[in-house]
């Protein structure tokens, strides 16, 4: 089912703590994400929608592709030593922003903001997490209005569709699950400009419970109470299981010297603590003893998290240069830490620039490179350590102006 996917896979997320994935776009590799308040880009339709109505009265639309390098995470206990396999991902995305229409402008945004892939092959993990994929896409229209002549706010719709594999092997459980969902959220955003040097921003990004309802291949071999001969379970059932990509609130400075330097800071808090349990529910034709076994609520009890996001621009004649660096929470409490998401607290670097080729075009590559801590957890089921959780994202994108 691809609920537990997405809540476990993002533990390939290695760049942003639990399983989102802020960079979207050209812009947010390169910045770090710190690109929410100073933002005339195609991008600003996503992470900043209220700043299209400072735009230039103009369209402009940018197409990206990013690719993912996820290392393979080592962990370490007692007589075992493994290894998760490497991940690499393309993920494309699409960002519009329309001329003046009406004294409004509007937004597109398609992006994939949560999700990716983690696949173990040896025990113990494999009893966990041998395969958990997601894939997500996002497309999130927006409309945005000014108010005077400094201040702008907009309000945008978040359609995200999603589906994923979930697959673990014990030596008595067997579990193939798959599933999919469209649900819906919201997001607001206000750009201030007191003065043109000075930019103040908020955002603010909407819980989006994803309500995967799929199937589910069940076997379980043993018993319930101790007794023997030992009996094998299966069944094969309808499952759904609800898994939040949590509410986002954004606030953003950004300051531009004589130099045409720009620096900016965005204080991010991310509201994890909506994922309390992660609770699945099969069908009518699901036996008592594997809906026991699988279906046994497990607890998470993540909390929410602060990430704070430093970027650094500089503008020229042609050329635009861009840095960046982010400290980064995770909110996975070593309670709770299992294979299926070992997270820990990250930092992350960047860098990147634009090149403008012509009045209506401009072309660009960022990259971000993402160490994530080794992590030791202590609990009732893992005592060891993960390590070498290191991301790497490569973006290149085509910007368009019409």
């Amino acid at each position: 089912m691809k609920a537990i996917v997405l809540l476990s896979v993002s533990v390939c997320v290695l760049f942003a703590g639990g399983y989102k994935i802020p960079e979207t776009s050209l812009n947010s590799v390169a910045l770090s994400a710190a690109n929410v308040a100073h933002n005339s880009s195609a991008d600003a339709a996503y992470y900043n929608p209220a700043n299209m109505v400072f735009m230039k009265n103009e369209a402009v639309m940018e197409a990206n592709l990013m690719y993912i390098g996820l290392s393979d995470i080592n962990y370490k206990a007692a007589g075992i030593d493994i290894d998760s396999k490497r991940e690499n991902f393309i993920v494309p995305s699409l960002h519009y922003v329309s001329q003046e229409i009406s004294g409004a402008r509007y937004g597109l945004s398609i992006v994939s903001p949560a999700g990716l892939s983690k696949r173990w092959e040896s025990a113990p993990a494999v009893y966990k997490a041998e395969e958990f994929t997601l894939q997500t896409v996002e497309i999130n229209p927006s409309v945005a209005l000014p108010i005077g002549d400094k201040i702008a706010v907009a309000l945008g719709i978040r359609a995200i569709y999603s589906e994923g594999v979930v697959k673990s092997t014990s030596p008595m459980a067997l579990r193939d699950m798959k599933g999919d969902s469209i649900d819906l959220g919201y997001n607001i955003a206000l750009a201030y400009k007191p003065t043109s040097e000075l930019e103040l921003a908020l955002t603010y990004r909407s819980n989006v419970d994803l309500s995967v309802e799929g199937s589910a291949d069940l076997s379980y071999t043993g018993t319930l109470d101790g007794s023997v001969p030992l009996a094998t379970y299966t069944s094969s059932s309808s499952a759904s299981v609800t898994v939040p990509v949590p509410a986002l609130l954004n606030l953003a400075v950004a300051y531009t010297l004589p130099s045409e330097t720009t620096l900016e800071f965005v204080y991010e808090r991310n509201f994890w603590s909506e994922y309390k349990e992660l609770d699945f529910d099969y069908g009518s034709s699901v036996n008592a003893v594997t809906n026991i076994v699988f279906g046994t609520p497990v607890a998470k009890k993540w909390r929410d998290t602060d990430v704070f996001r430093f970027g650094i621009t500089q503008k020229m004649e042609k050329l635009t240069l861009m840095g960046g660096f982010l400290i980064d929470e995770s909110p996975v409490p070593n309670e709770t830490l299992g294979f299926e998401l070992p997270d820990s607290d990250s930092f992350s670097v960047s860098l990147g620039a634009r090149y403008q080729v012509s009045e209506k075009i401009n072309v660009g590559f960022g990259a971000l490179y993402s160490i994530r801590e080794d992590k030791k957890v202590s609990n009732s089921s893992l005592e060891g350590e993960f390590s070498n959780a290191n991301a790497l994202l490569i973006s290149s994108a085509l910007e368009y102006r019409f």
